[in-house]
């Protein structure tokens, strides 16, 4: 197995001197999906924001490691470099990323250009394509369109779009298809994993949805009440999981399994 490129080891993370994550640690190689299950609050969020230092007045603890680079610590200036650059992410809520006063075209290039010594033209004509790649039609259009006069799924992808475009080691999809239609979260999917498969990013999948998991990930981590709880194979994930608690996942869900054998 391939180097990590991701190395996360005893995160702990508290608000006001409570603990929402436990002392979590796992690894990541290129090219491999880890996703990240559990119900809601059990601290998937909180650990792939706090490791970007997203989370206001938190304390985190512990070591998170890029590449052997050590994230805890660096300070604010330090850590936007590290975002979209080298660690891409995709939010739940495509809409609460975006400025709404601003063109998709203005804030793609901004992006671009604060992280690359382009041009402005250089910068909207990578837009563009990156734009074609992830399967939105007239880019020019959306690119002269505010986020409010596109679709959620069609944000989704402008996202996906920008993360990829700065060719990230990591990219962090955290719940990438909530509150989407079925088919819109089939293509998000689809989307993502040949983009991972080209680029041979490594992607952290946070999801609660086990059929996403079954489709998409390598390997799992289950996350129940701020700690690590099990780590595994996706196939010995459903075939023998080992913690009670994956057990009463595994038993509650309401879908059939998909692309469970690989």
């Amino acid at each position: 197995m391939a180097e990590a490129v991701l190395t996360v080891d005893q995160l702990r993370v508290a608000f006001s001197g409570r603990s929402i994550v436990h002392g979590v640690t796992f690894e990541l190689q290129p090219g491999r999906v880890l996703g990240i299950i559990g119900e809601s609050g059990s601290g998937k969020s909180a650990t792939c924001l706090s490791m970007l230092g997203l989370l206001q007045r938190a304390t985190v603890e512990g070591s998170v490691q890029l590449a052997g680079q050590e994230l805890i610590g660096l300070n604010a200036a330090q850590l936007r470099q590290i975002r979209g650059r080298k660690i891409g992410m995709i939010f739940q809520n495509p809409a609460s990323f975006f400025n709404p006063i601003a063109t998709i075209e203005q804030q793609f290039t901004e992006t671009l250009r604060s992280h690359q010594s382009l041009t402005q033209t250089d910068a909207q004509s990578s837009a563009l394509h990156h734009l074609s790649t992830v399967g939105l039609s007239e880019p020019e259009r959306v690119l002269r369109q505010y986020p409010f006069q596109l679709s959620g799924g069609m944000l989704q992808r402008v996202m996906i779009a920008i993360a990829l475009s700065l060719k990230p080691q990591v990219l962090i999809a955290d719940e990438p298809t909530t509150a989407l239609d079925v088919i819109t979260q089939m293509q998000i999917l689809r989307l993502i994993q040949q983009l991972q498969q080209q680029t041979n990013c490594a992607v952290l999948l946070v999801t609660h949805d086990l059929g996403v998991i079954a489709q998409m990930a390598d390997d799992v981590v289950v996350m129940w009440n701020g700690e690590l709880v099990e780590q595994t194979s996706v196939n010995q994930l459903f075939d023998q999981p080992q913690h009670a608690y994956t057990r009463s996942l595994l038993a509650a869900r309401l879908t059939p399994r998909l692309g469970e054998k690989r």
